[in-house]
């Protein structure tokens, strides 16, 4: 395809400018929640619809708050998870319109990288 970006006389293929189609907007959600079985997780719907998972232990925690966290700026994921005594555990946030698919393959590395006692 050739496309004119600096007017006559002068024209460049999409594909040299590297021009891509990215996935924006929040997408389905459940590409998020179905990696969670019941047997290892509970799942919390609040009177807010904002949804919370947690992991048996308590050391785990997933929050989707479509509308945005209370308290927090355009947050709309939250993936925690609680370090030891020793070793200081992390949280990392997500926007409301992040794509599922990215918050989806952010919590299958950190369910992936868990291991049982």
């Amino acid at each position: 395809m050739t496309v004119d970006v600096a007017g006559p006389g002068f024209s460049m293929t999409v594909e040299a400018l590297g021009l891509r189609q990215w996935r924006l907007g929040p997408g389905q959600p459940t590409l998020v929640t179905d990696q969670f079985r019941a047997e290892d997780f509970n799942l919390i719907v609040d009177d807010r619809a904002d949804v919370h998972i947690g992991s048996r232990d308590g050391r785990f925690y997933l929050g989707w708050f479509p509308t945005g966290r209370p308290g927090a700026d355009g947050e709309g994921w939250r993936l925690s998870v609680t370090g030891t005594a020793k070793v200081p555990g992390y949280h990392v946030s997500f926007g409301t319109e992040t794509p599922a698919e990215v918050v989806a393959a952010a919590v299958a590395c950190v369910l992936a990288a868990s291991r049982p006692l």
